[in-house]
This record gives C-alpha cells, sequence and structure tokens, in this order.
C-alpha cells in the first residue's frame, strides 16, 4: 500500500490519518495554481498559468474551463461578497470578477506597475492583502518584462480601495495568511526557504521574524485548529502553532498550493504541478467567506 503521509511527530495523525489515500483528479494542465472552494456551490476554481485559464471541478460536470483567457492568474481567493479575487501574472494587476467582468483593484503603486501579484487575502474586514514577488515577469509563468520597481513588496487593498505598501524586505514573497484571531500575518518567502511572522494590528505589520523553516515555502494556510500548512517541493508541511513541524502530505510533484473543501471542510485539494489531487483529512479548513 502507497502511503502518502510524512509524519514526524505523533500529533501529526489528528490532522490526517497515515493511511488517507491521495486520489488524482487530472493531470491534464501544465502548472496548476490558486484553489479556491465555494462554500455554497461545492465547486473548486483554479488556475493554470501556462495555459492562461482559469478551471472549475465539481462532482456534477468535471474540471470545465471557467475564464479564458486568465491573464496568467496565479493566486486566487474569494471577498467577503463571495466575488472572486485574481492575482493576474501577465497584467500585473489584482482583480475582482462581478457578473462576468473584472474590475482592476490594483495595478500600480506611486506610479510605477506593480512586479506580479501572486498570492492573495481577505481579512474579515474586507481588507485585500496580496503579495508581489517577480515570477510573473520571467520564465512560462508570466510574460518576460522589465521591473518597474525596486523591491519586492505585501500590499494591503482597504475597503475603499487605497493601496498602502506594508513590507518589503524579501527576496520573493509568495504565499501568505492570518493567524485565527487575524493577529498575525504569515508571510513565505520563496528563495530564503523560511515563512515570517508579522503582528497585526489593523494598520501596520510588525516584527517579521522567521516563523519556520521550509524547502521553498509556496501557498500557505491555516486550518479551524490554527495549524499552519506550507506547500513546496514534496508536498504541504503542516507545522503546529508553536512552529514544531508535524509532517508532510505528500504529493509526486512540486505542490504551489492547496484548499479545504467538501461539504464538511476535510477534503484538501492540491494542485502539484501537472495535476490536482484530493485526500481526506481530519481538521476541517476554514470557509472563505460565509
Amino acid at each position: 500500500m502507497t502511503m502518502y503521509i510524512d509524519s514526524k511527530d505523533p500529533r501529526m495523525n489528528e490532522v490526517v490519518d497515515p493511511d488517507a489515500e491521495r486520489q488524482m483528479i487530472s493531470d491534464a494542465f501544465n502548472f496548476t495554481e490558486g484553489p479556491i472552494w465555494h462554500p455554497h456551490e461545492h465547486h473548486l476554481t483554479f488556475s493554470d498559468i501556462p495555459e492562461n485559464r482559469l478551471y472549475r471541478f465539481s462532482e456534477a460536470d468535471g474540471v470545465t474551463v471557467y475564464r479564458e483567457p486568465s491573464n496568467m492568474a496565479n493566486g486566487n481567493t474569494y471577498d467577503r461578497q463571495g466575488r472572486i479575487l485574481s492575482c493576474e501574472h501577465g497584467t500585473s494587476r489584482v482583480v475582482r470578477e462581478q457578473d462576468g467582468d473584472l474590475e482592476v483593484l490594483a495595478s500600480h503603486f506611486d506610479g510605477l506597475e506593480l512586479n506580479s501579484p501572486n498570492d492573495i487575502v481577505v481579512h474579515s474586514n474586507g481588507d485585500i492583502f496580496f503579495t508581489d514577488p517577480t515570477y510573473g515577469r520571467q520564465g512560462q509563468h508570466g510574460v518576460q518584462r522589465p521591473l518597474a520597481l525596486d523591491f519586492r513588496g505585501v500590499y494591503r487593498i482597504s475597503a475603499a480601495g487605497e493601496l498602502t505598501l506594508l513590507a518589503r524586505d524579501f527576496q520573493q514573497p509568495n504565499g501568505l495568511c492570518f493567524s485565527l484571531d487575524e493577529s498575525v500575518l504569515y508571510v513565505a518567502d520563496t528563495p530564503a526557504r523560511h515563512v515570517r511572522r508579522f503582528d497585526y494590528d489593523g494598520e501596520t505589520l510588525r516584527g517579521g521574524e522567521v516563523f519556520c523553516a521550509s524547502p521553498a515555502p509556496d501557498g500557505l494556510k491555516i486550518d479551524s485548529r490554527g495549524y499552519l500548512y506550507t506547500g513546496g517541493p514534496s508536498g504541504v508541511g503542516v507545522t503546529h502553532p508553536n512552529g514544531t513541524f508535524l509532517g508532510v502530505i505528500q504529493t509526486p510533484a512540486f505542490c504551489a498550493n492547496f484548499t479545504w473543501g467538501g461539504a464538511d471542510f476535510k477534503t484538501m485539494y492540491l494542485t502539484a504541478s501537472n495535476a490536482l489531487y484530493r485526500i481526506p483529512v481530519n481538521v476541517p479548513g476554514i470557509p472563505l467567506f460565509a
């Protein structure tokens, strides 16, 4: 029997059964990213960056094309009204979809074009936070073009639409997520091989110390217990809130991102290279909106 869980701590068994079965939904993609689960309509939307598409998966319809072109969208999320927000590598924009149209929420900072917005989360007050590395301006995951900014930052878009730079001392900021009480913002810095922890007071980020090491951290998420999950080369790493590494939910290729879905949010969907997988877990995730 193939084992998909690499446990480093007995508490990993509380998160996912050691004999949990991973299922491949499809491997008909190029490079998958940005999965988000709709809590009411029960479908998964995700990106294929090089193919310039958003796909949607449901039990009823299987995998279908949802948006094409996607402007090489990477990270996605839902806002509190259930509208899809996407980070576009090809255009350096953050956009919001409503009634089939896309509204640009951010594209420039201080008059200069953003690098390539990458991953995105929404605070309970409606503020939007995103990372802005340079990956979308190089290689197959974007459009080759020169940089306008000389730093890679983390930004907030207020509910009123104001763009604020919160931090800029990164090599390449990538995934980000809030703690359960939203007092801490975790940010992955991929080439630095760690996840940083910032205190957030509703206005500014403070601190920024390394919370945990990771081989190449990409997507970040928090489950309903406050455990931190980190996408990376061998799958999804799980770290206890006290910083103890618990183990890895393994994938056969780089797992850029993941999310929870199903009626009870105890199915983890994993976007790993050219494929989409799922695996049952014991600790539920958190819906992106009510």
